[in-house]
């Protein structure tokens, strides 16, 4: 693999990965909640669904997918009814956390790092395009004149680090947010919008075509 090839993947990532989806949304909503210290746990669970996601496509299991699309449907609803059910959530608790929200202040600090982890584990899981992106992307950036394996090592260190600075990114500015919405009717409304969110990715996901 060449300097500027790896050059472009990087910015492939940097762009692709910045962009709003179901992960930084999960990272930015439970940095809000929970404060950016607990959001850790989200992160980390976002990331260990990116790294499974990876591993499956270096195993074939894009191909596999794309080979029987019965499968990937199936994956497909699954993982909308999941963002389906995020969304409801977020709306059924609407505005419920607002009273007495302080920037400084993590709200419902009693809930579990596991179940933080988990949670965003299963959103990360939930979009089994992640997979075929993943088969799609990376050859295009690996030389057959080299190695495979450390090419990949490389790509996907390289996709770890980037994915892993927007979680932050994201969860800072969630941070910032707290504050502003002290306010339980501003709560409400971000409440539902990041609710309708879930919806329209869930909806997406059984509108797209593999």
């Amino acid at each position: 693999m060449t300097g500027d090839r790896w050059w472009l993947f990087a910015a492939t990532v940097f762009l692709i990965s910045g962009t709003p989806g179901p992960n930084m949304l999960h990272v930015m909503t439970r940095s809000v909640r929970f404060g950016f210290g607990r959001s850790i746990w989200a992160m980390a669970g976002c990331m260990s669904a990116v790294l499974i996601a990876l591993a499956a496509s270096a195993a074939g299991v894009g191909a596999l997918l794309l080979a029987s699309p019965r499968w990937f449907d199936a994956m497909r609803y699954a993982g909308a009814a999941y963002l389906a059910w995020l969304g409801i959530k977020a709306w059924r608790g609407a505005g419920k956390a607002a009273a007495g929200l302080d920037p400084e202040v993590p709200v419902a600090p009693g809930v579990s790092a596991f179940t933080l982890y988990r949670d965003a584990l299963f959103t990360g899981l939930s979009n089994p395009k992640l997979i075929l992106f993943a088969a799609a992307l990376f050859p295009q950036f690996i030389s057959q004149k080299s190695g495979w394996a450390p090419q990949f090592a490389i790509l996907v260190g390289t996709f770890v680090v980037i994915e892993t600075g927007w979680y932050v990114a994201y969860a800072a500015g969630g941070r910032r947010l707290a504050g502003w919405l002290a306010s339980p009717k501003r709560q409400r409304a971000f409440d539902r919008a990041t609710g309708s969110l879930f919806f329209l990715f869930g909806a997406g996901l059984i509108a797209a075509r593999a």
